[in-house]
């Protein structure tokens, strides 16, 4: 076996990618990877700027490879490793990218329609919490019933504008003004409770 290992070892780069590309050996392709992975490493670390990034993306450079290269013809490796190596690492900064634009955009889009449980609890200070809660479950019987619906799944089910539109089947639009005016109504009402 190691007298196999030494003639592999010795074959040119063209000669290992061919024998890969006829015989789909996953041993050779690891022979000819071991050549570079120091550089592809380098690479990646260099545009990553963090190693357990890089050691991923030489992981998932490798099995790229092994999908890419039965069917694509490289005339020169070493140069052609280079440039996936490259690209693969800059495509995935790409990504990285987006998906902090995305949820930048997402956060920003969501401000608008944040709702704070602190107004839920009108002058409760005052009220006992038995109390309170009398007034509070009294008073959302009174809501009309999407009000009511919304404000339950918001407060008490803590489940976002998306979760409540898709739950009770209505625009987001209007999950958000039914939860305003019955936020309104509801303590309009709590501070005129009367039994």
């Amino acid at each position: 076996m190691a007298i196999k290992w030494f003639k592999n070892k010795e074959k040119s780069d063209e000669h290992l990618l061919s024998e890969f590309q006829q015989t789909g050996n996953i041993d050779v392709l690891g022979l000819l990877f071991e050549r570079y992975m120091h550089l592809v490493y380098g690479v990646c670390l260099k545009y990553l700027k963090n190693r357990e990034d890089a050691q991923d993306a030489v992981m998932e450079l490798y099995e790229k490879l092994g999908r890419e290269l039965l069917s694509k013809e490289v005339n020169n490796f070493k140069p052609w490793l280079y440039v996936v190596t490259k690209n693969h690492c800059l495509m995935q900064l790409r990504s990285q990218q987006t998906q902090l634009r995305k949820q930048k955009d997402f956060e920003k889009s969501e401000l608008p329609f944040m709702e704070s449980d602190a107004i839920m609890h009108p002058n409760g200070d005052n009220w006992e919490p038995e109390e309170m809660d009398k007034r509070l479950q009294a008073c959302l019987n009174k809501l009309r019933e999407h009000q009511r619906a919304c404000i339950e799944l918001f407060y008490f089910k803590e489940l976002c504008y998306q979760e409540i539109s898709d739950n009770l089947n209505i625009d987001i639009k209007k999950v958000k003004s039914y939860i305003q005016n019955g936020k309104r109504n509801l303590k309009l009402c709590i501070e005129s409770y009367s039994e």
